[in-house]
């Protein structure tokens, strides 16, 4: 009888969470990126708001993966544009160091060191940097792991450090997503 209930609760649980998951979708602005939930929002967004926002990313993605903050950058585009921002209101600015440095690297500076394989963030790379995002790498994190600005995704900026970039963003008007 226990190991029914355990599996009638399990079951629950499973159809619980495909149904949480089914809510969310990808797009408007990143087709493969990004996925978010409609909200009904008791903070709704007011017009003529224009969001500059920097996000910090130190941790790199696991073999294989998305890095997290990537995504969640994209999501952030897609479920502000989906809830009514003009897409052009909304400016976003990723500054990366510590293991996230490598998850920068184009294809061939990828391959080098990961035995010919492509690099699985660089389509999200990419989209970000098409739709204007800025990508920021720590100078100081690149030249500690060895990475040139020739083995990075075209578009991505090298910066002093990640310090001094999230200080002249703040001087731009850039709040830091805590995120």
């Amino acid at each position: 009888m226990r190991i029914v209930m355990t599996l009638v609760a399990l079951s629950f649980a499973v159809s619980a969470q495909a149904a949480d998951t089914g809510t969310f979708v990808k797009g408007p602005v990143f087709a493969e990126f990004g996925p978010h939930a409609s909200v009904e929002s008791d903070m709704p967004i007011p017009p003529g708001t224009e969001f500059k926002v920097a996000f910090d990313s130190s941790i790199g993605a696991e073999d294989g993966a998305l890095n997290k903050t990537f995504d969640r950058v994209a999501r952030f585009i897609n479920m502000n544009v989906a809830a009514g921002m003009p897409r052009d209101a909304i400016h976003v600015a990723v500054v990366v160091h510590g293991t996230a440095g490598p998850d920068l690297l184009s294809n061939p500076g990828w391959s080098k060191t990961h035995g010919g394989t492509a690099n699985p963030n660089q389509p999200l790379i990419r989209a970000l940097l098409d739709q204007g995002v800025r990508i920021i790498l720590c100078g100081q994190s690149a030249a500690r792991m060895g990475i040139e600005k020739g083995d990075l995704e075209p578009g991505v900026e090298l910066a002093l450090s990640a310090m001094t970039a999230h200080a002249l963003l703040a001087n731009e008007g850039y709040s830091e997503n805590p995120f």
